[in-house]
């Protein structure tokens, strides 16, 4: 709980596709992963694998795309699910800073053909000593 994810790049370039996928991966079974840009959030609870107990950790999708002003976040509750649960935010520069020092930014841009992309990933807080690991492990693997 309290990873944030914040989803970048142009309309089309993939933000709800990784989400859906994502969101995916957590379920036992595939769900229904509608876009959440009217409804602005859709949370989900999955069983977490990692900590060994039953308790379910929840997964917040935001996509803010129609958000004029950060100030309509407020009634999301997105601080809480900020550090209760794993978020997904499409168009994160909508909140004006109001991020967590502790992200993972994924900016998403067309690929070569149509159906690629080319994802680049920024750490922030320990997302930074997390990616640096993993490309670690990449290198001597």
């Amino acid at each position: 709980p309290g990873d944030v994810f914040a989803l970048k790049g142009a309309l089309g370039s993939g933000k709800t596709v990784f989400a859906r996928a994502f969101i995916n991966a957590r379920a036992a079974a595939p769900e229904e992963v509608p876009s959440p840009t009217f409804t602005l959030v859709q949370a989900y609870a999955f069983p977490d694998p990692l900590s060994g107990s039953d308790g379910a950790v929840p997964v917040y999708h935001f996509d803010l795309f129609r958000i004029a002003d950060a100030a309509e976040t407020r009634e999301l509750g997105m601080e809480d699910a900020f550090t209760d649960g794993i978020s997904l935010i499409e168009w994160p520069e909508k909140l004006n800073g109001r991020l967590p020092d502790d992200r993972l930014e994924i900016t998403l841009d067309q690929g070569p053909t149509p159906d690629s992309r080319h994802a680049r990933l920024v750490g922030h807080g320990s997302w930074r000593r997390r990616l640096d690991a993993i490309a670690g492990n990449k290198r001597r693997g």
